[in-house]
């Protein structure tokens, strides 16, 4: 299979391009997202993608949808940012567009991408997790995407870190991502600076705000850049929790690599270098087992992209060529 489209949507925006087989990106568009309607977002997917498929020979769409995929790669189960309830996406796109269409979680869309060509194209096992305002992840096992039994496997952020912890979006209590997520790192940075702290009010003053409301992820990562002590032990207390949970993934999954992605990862070093320390620390018989490697993504925010597209040309494991 040639050209393929991938699709990429979001709370707010659709983001589509046309993908070759070697991962690069040609045409490109995008759309707002009608994020509380049915109908207007299939609509808008399927606006999108009629523009590119005009212009180009293009043989199956894959979309990269936020929330529950069933395991046929068809039926959005539930999205917790879109109004998605049992939505049969694929076939509904499909019909309007005459080519065949996949659904993928867009986390898992994503980790394809790294696994298929970015920062884990050289290996067969690989876990890629994604730190954001909450946390996502996928996990590639010998070559293959896991996605369980009913598609939606590998919802690592809602891993039990704390039990009776912060409350989680998910209605659970102590998630992995309400401790190691962009959010995690704000809600840390207010309380410390509303505490009174002298070096959370430095921390500010790097930041150019005083009222702590006004302190975002980017702000603390840009003045941990610039070398603020209260902003740099933020991000390794991030990294520390990022690194003990992944300790627990690769007890389960040992995967040769970890990537690391999402838009706290722009702290590179300041997050992997902590994150991997504590991964040693907790991984249990490190002395007596091998250790992944760790790296930070490649692809940006075009991996939903590239991989949705990617995982278009490719059965699911179990399905027919």
């Amino acid at each position: 299979m040639g050209l393929t489209i991938g699709i990429d949507v979001g709370g707010t925006k659709i983001a589509a391009g046309v993908v070759g087989l070697d991962g690069a990106i040609g045409a490109r568009t995008h759309r707002d997202t009608p994020a509380d309607s049915v109908d207007q977002t299939a609509a808008a997917i399927c606006d999108a993608a009629a523009e590119l498929i005009a212009g180009h020979d293009v043989e199956a769409v894959g979309i990269g949808a936020a929330g529950f995929v069933s395991s046929d790669r068809s039926t959005v189960l539930f999205a917790p940012n879109l109004a998605w309830r049992d939505e049969p996406l694929g076939a509904r796109v499909a019909e309007t567009l005459k080519i065949p269409v996949v659904v993928e979680n867009d986390a898992n869309a994503a980790a394809w991408g790294e696994f298929a060509f970015g920062a884990a194209k050289d290996v067969e096992h690989m876990v890629c997790v994604t730190v954001g305002t909450g946390i996502g992840g996928g996990i590639v096992i010998g070559g293959e995407l896991l996605r369980g039994a009913h598609g939606v496997a590998a919802e690592i952020g809602h891993m039990r870190v704390v039990p009776g912890g912060h409350r989680c979006g998910c209605g659970a209590r102590g998630c992995w991502e309400q401790y190691a997520s962009g959010t995690a790192l704000v809600r840390e940075g207010r309380a410390l600076a509303e505490s009174g702290s002298l070096a959370a009010a430095q921390m500010l003053g790097v930041c150019g705000i005083t009222d702590p409301a006004e302190l975002t992820g980017p702000m603390i990562t840009q003045a941990a850049a610039a070398g603020d002590p209260c902003a740099v032990e933020l991000l390794d207390d991030l990294g520390r929790w990022l690194g003990e949970g992944l300790a627990s993934i690769a007890t389960l999954f040992d995967p040769s690599t970890i990537v690391i992605g999402g838009g706290v990862s722009a702290a590179k070093d300041l997050l992997v270098k902590s994150a991997q320390v504590a991964f040693e620390k907790n991984l249990p018989a490190k002395a007596n087992r091998p250790h992944p490697t760790f790296g930070l993504a490649e692809l940006g925010n075009d991996a939903g992209i590239i991989g949705a597209a990617d995982l278009a040309r490719r059965p699911a494991a179990g399905q027919p060529q």
